[in-house]
């Protein structure tokens, strides 16, 4: 017999708000019985029928919906919704300039913790549920119907998906997937490593930011801290004098320089450390940049590392307006959801305080909109970028 889920009183409005999560401890009680991660059915604790998504016990998640009417799950579910995923990327991007993008993401396009990432001909999927992860055939089934893809690669590497009782495994769902994939981003050709790259082997959602940037490094000096595999460093590079990049990871760095001699760029430099070691170190040299970019991987994963993030923030961004020339550039991005845009700014304030420095705030910016935000689910928005003038 399926699962039928039933809420507390009051439960029910944030998920009719549009939110997809029912947590294990807003349901009243739950009756039926069927295999963990199959379908469930919720209902208000007045018995109107809520959605259906499906369940799993481990989690603190207890069912994820995705079913808000009568349609039947199935692979023929799973092609619509990724089929109307496509629909939008195609009115957002340009072919002549991206080929690569974020076909689907999860809730905000209903198909709640499932991530599809398009690189040319190949597909990168994410399972983050165990209902999703056991039906991961369908998504396969249904990108190659509509696209007939050269291979389909399974990140499985990601850290949640142990509290949905999952393995951490990559593996090859179909045909065949290059250790390398040369991809369009903004006119650029960008290699991918999305075997070994980070998420699923490009942070996709910076796209429409790194080409906002280009702006701000005409003939610039440019510092771009946190670099990756250089997305930043090479859209600052069409304009740029010169750019340094820097990250810990020489891995990253051979990325960056062979993104660099991909598009003939000898402008850029790369420097291997700890970013904040770096500041410091170019603080006491008394070295000085027109731009600088501060890209970091999110410091809080939990609303508990919040304080200790806000002080990494501010360290780094204190440094990093030191080194500003007057007149200059900072662009400065947090990927944490729980640093919120208020408290972001409110560290930004901060950091130009104690360096002594006046900030001008030029743009706002939030992540690409392939990887769109549910008004309903804050979780869905996350990506802050401060674009500021240092006089």
């Amino acid at each position: 017999m399926p699962y039928k889920v039933i809420l507390k009183k009051g439960e029910e409005k944030r998920i009719l708000g549009g939110h997809s999560w029912v947590y294990a401890n807003e349901a009243a009680k739950i009756e039926g019985k069927d295999a963990n991660g199959s379908l469930a059915e919720v209902y208000g604790a007045d018995g109107r029928f809520i959605g259906k998504g499906y369940i799993n016990h481990l989690s603190k998640i207890l069912v994820r919906i995705f079913v808000r009417g009568q349609e039947e799950d199935g692979p023929q579910l799973w092609k619509e919704r990724i089929a109307a995923a496509h629909a939008l990327r195609e009115k957002l991007f340009s072919p002549k300039e991206h080929n690569c993008y974020r076909l689907l993401f999860a809730e905000a396009d209903d198909m709640p913790a499932l991530i599809i990432d398009r690189y040319a001909d190949y597909f990168v999927l994410q399972c983050l549920s165990l209902g999703v992860d056991k039906r991961k055939e369908w998504a396969v089934q249904a990108l190659c119907e509509l696209f007939s893809p050269k291979g389909i690669y399974l990140r499985g590497d990601v850290a949640v998906r142990q509290k949905e009782g999952l393995p951490l495994e990559n593996t090859l769902l179909y045909g065949e997937v290059p250790e390398k994939i040369v991809v369009r981003e903004n006119g650029l050709s960008m290699c991918v490593d999305v075997k070994n790259g980070q998420k699923t082997g490009y942070f996709l959602d910076q796209k429409e930011n790194r080409l906002a940037v280009r702006r701000y490094c005409r003939g610039a000096e440019v510092l771009d801290c946190f670099c990756n595999s250089g997305g930043f460093s090479l859209n600052a590079a069409t304009a740029a004098k010169s750019v340094t990049a820097v990250d810990v990871s020489e891995f990253a760095l051979q990325n960056v320089e062979e993104n660099a001699r991909l598009n003939g760029f000898t402008n850029i430099a790369t420097l291997q450390g700890d970013v904040f070691e770096v500041l410091r170190a170019f603080r006491a040299e008394n070295r000085s940049f027109d731009t600088i970019v501060l890209d970091p991987p999110a410091f809080c994963k939990s609303a508990a590392e919040v304080k200790d993030a806000y002080r990494g923030y501010r360290d780094i961004n204190f440094s990093a307006m030191k080194l500003v020339r007057p007149g200059g550039f900072l662009v400065s991005c947090s990927c944490s959801h729980y640093m919120t845009p208020t408290l972001f700014e409110k560290m930004l304030a901060e950091s130009a305080r104690l360096a002594g420095r006046r900030a001008k705030v030029l743009e706002v910016r939030v992540q690409a909109p392939d990887h769109p935000a549910l008004l309903a689910a804050e979780e869905t928005s996350y990506l802050k970028v401060f674009i500021l003038q240092i006089s």
